[in-house]
């Protein structure tokens, strides 16, 4: 298996997250804005949300999501689906990953791909060393197989004793793998898959 993306391949699946990344901000702002108004009365508080994640080549970024909670931010990155701050209307929006939408505009800037590992939180992507560190040649994405894998995590993590520890020895261990293979054998084609398995699973 090859190591990474190819300059070539980069570059095709750069174009392909710019074509659709605007296609998408064109067609969603109405509704976009919509939901940010009314996660804003959910919530009490300004319906975007922005978290500072790890993306290419280890850098810090802004990533943006529809907020969902009434209080309090998600320092460790975990959230269990039963957590009381999730507001009615967030429970919602994460159902159906609306909250996600926002990142469009981080695919549209260059911070994110449609399809990659997902972002994490500082303290994670700095512990990966070796070959794992390939998991930073490529943009983090909005979905991905690992993402896909692992749909209903919320739901996992709050049937776990302790959730962080199985997260952080379980869960992230099994999505560095996941990635890897990933980004060894990419391929648009595959890409799209993912995307339409998001859309319709």
């Amino acid at each position: 298996m090859k190591e990474g993306l190819s300059r070539n391949q980069k570059v095709l699946k750069r174009l392909f997250d710019l074509f659709f990344a605007f296609i998408g901000l064109v067609l969603l702002i109405i509704p976009l804005l919509i939901l940010i108004a009314m996660a804003t009365i959910s919530t009490g508080k300004f319906g975007l949300y922005s978290q500072n994640r790890i993306g290419l080549h280890g850098e810090s970024f802004v990533m943006y999501k529809i907020r969902s909670m009434s209080k309090g931010d998600d320092a460790s990155g975990i959230t269990l689906k039963s957590d009381p701050r999730i507001t009615t209307f967030g429970r919602f929006i994460r159902d159906f990953k609306l909250d996600e939408l926002p990142q469009l505009w981080n695919v549209l800037i260059g911070d994110m791909s449609f399809v990659g590992p997902r972002p994490d939180i500082p303290g994670y992507a700095d512990r990966l060393s070796g070959k794992d560190r390939i998991i930073l040649s490529v943009r983090p994405g909005i979905t991905g197989p690992a993402t896909i894998k692992f749909k209903d995590e919320e739901t996992l993590l709050a049937e776990q004793i302790d959730p962080i520890t199985y997260n952080d020895e379980v869960l992230w261990k099994e999505k560095i793998e996941i990635n890897k293979t990933y980004i060894k054998n990419w391929s648009l084609k595959s890409d799209i898959n993912y995307i339409l398995r998001t859309l319709f699973h």
